[in-house]
């Protein structure tokens, strides 16, 4: 395969790109300056160089957001500035697929908590949620909030509205009962957190991402 077709191939593999438009983008591309086009190769390489991943949201971010220096060479222990920051409320984690759907939600001003990033969704058929989202990982966090004697009153599960969106929340939703007990529906104890997902300020088939600000202050609202 040549170097052009590869491209496309590259492209086609975007969120929302199919071939057609990833062959646009390569014939874009070619009618660049040279200039231009190293320009786009520096900035993928810096941004791959200089973010990191949060190890409490797993969110991805530019090291200086959080002051870390590049030789101090602590990439694996980096936490952001969203989970460093003290005005934040503690006592409520809200869950999402991606980067961008966090984005959107802080977007918003209307969720001043902490947050959790799955990396994805999980399709109806597949028979192995682990390799799709950060299930194990969601749970370290939310079993070790509450075994800090700081646990978490209430988690929101904050996916998109479409079938994979709709069969992770369940998936989520009954690995989160597992440790924490019954919580759904507001029955939330001293140690269980209240597990609501966001109200249908979202329409079915909604993606979080592309969501305005003042739908997802309603969703927030709404939440049950």
């Amino acid at each position: 395969m040549d170097s052009l077709r590869r491209l496309e191939e590259i492209f086609a593999h975007f969120p929302g790109i199919g071939p057609r438009q990833a062959r646009r983008f390569v014939h874009y591309l070619q009618g660049r300056p040279t200039t231009q086009v190293a320009e786009l190769v520096r900035l993928i390489n810096e941004v791959k160089s200089e973010t990191t991943e949060c190890i409490r949201c797993h969110r991805y971010f530019i090291e200086n957001e959080a002051g870390l220096s590049k030789s101090a060479g602590k990439k694996s222990s980096a936490v952001c500035a969203i989970c460093e920051n003290p005005e934040r409320d503690t006592s409520t984690l809200i869950i999402v697929a991606r980067d961008s759907d966090l984005e959107s939600v802080e977007k918003s001003g209307a969720y001043k908590g902490l947050y959790f990033v799955l990396g994805g969704t999980v399709p109806i058929l597949d028979k192995e949620p682990e390799k799709k989202i950060r299930l194990r990982s969601l749970l370290e966090r939310v079993g070790v909030n509450g075994a800090a004697g700081g646990s978490f009153n209430e988690i929101i599960l904050s996916l998109n509205t479409t079938p994979d969106g709709e069969h992770t929340t369940d998936i989520v939703k009954d690995a989160i009962k597992k440790i924490t007990g019954d919580g759904a529906a507001g029955n939330s104890s001293d140690n269980t957190p209240r597990i609501t997902i966001l109200g249908r300020g979202l329409s079915t088939g909604a993606e979080l991402e592309y969501a305005d600000s003042e739908t997802i202050r309603n969703a927030l609202g709404n939440r049950r």
